[in-house]
């Protein structure tokens, strides 16, 4: 299953990492205004991010799924603010860039200590589809464990 933002520039980009990355191209999807983000609890609506963890565990148990990839997405470190996403900028209007980058990577970090709460018993990768200032995008693993996430390289190509 994917949770990933429900805005559609990025749909097409996903569908491309996906296939090329993991070889997906079926998959459940849960879309919603800030993807993986929406499952965390920072920000003003806790009850929202409570309520979204319940929905999405609910369908990773209907449907049996073992993996979550969570996607996030907003402006690479020289972005635009553009690109930011909608739900981040409700969570922290006043966020620079800087700061929005830093809180999406705080609540992937969070979401994976509480994977258990939203993805059952199934695995969980997190990613952070970047917009660069041309409108380049490349998709990021924010898992601080993983031997990308200790670096920040990019994972994938350009899509």
């Amino acid at each position: 299953m994917v949770v990933a933002c429900s805005d559609g520039r990025l749909q097409e980009a996903t569908d491309a990492f996906l296939a090329r990355e993991f070889k997906i191209t079926r998959y459940d999807r849960f879309y919603v205004p800030g993807g993986g983000g929406a499952l965390a609890s920072s920000g003003t609506d806790p009850v929202r991010a409570q309520q979204m963890c319940a929905e999405c565990k609910y369908l990773v148990e209907l449907h049996a799924v073992r993996r979550v990839i969570l996607l996030f997405h907003g402006p690479s470190a020289a972005g635009r603010i553009e690109a930011a996403c909608a739900d981040y900028r409700r969570k922290l209007p006043w966020a620079t860039i800087a700061e929005l980058r830093a809180r999406q990577e705080l609540d992937a970090v969070d979401l994976l200590a509480r994977r258990r709460e939203f993805a059952s018993e199934g695995d969980v990768l997190v990613y952070r589809c970047e917009v660069d200032a041309a409108g380049g995008l490349t998709f990021v693993n924010l898992d601080p464990d993983s031997p990308l996430g200790s670096d920040r390289r990019p994972r994938g190509a350009r899509g």
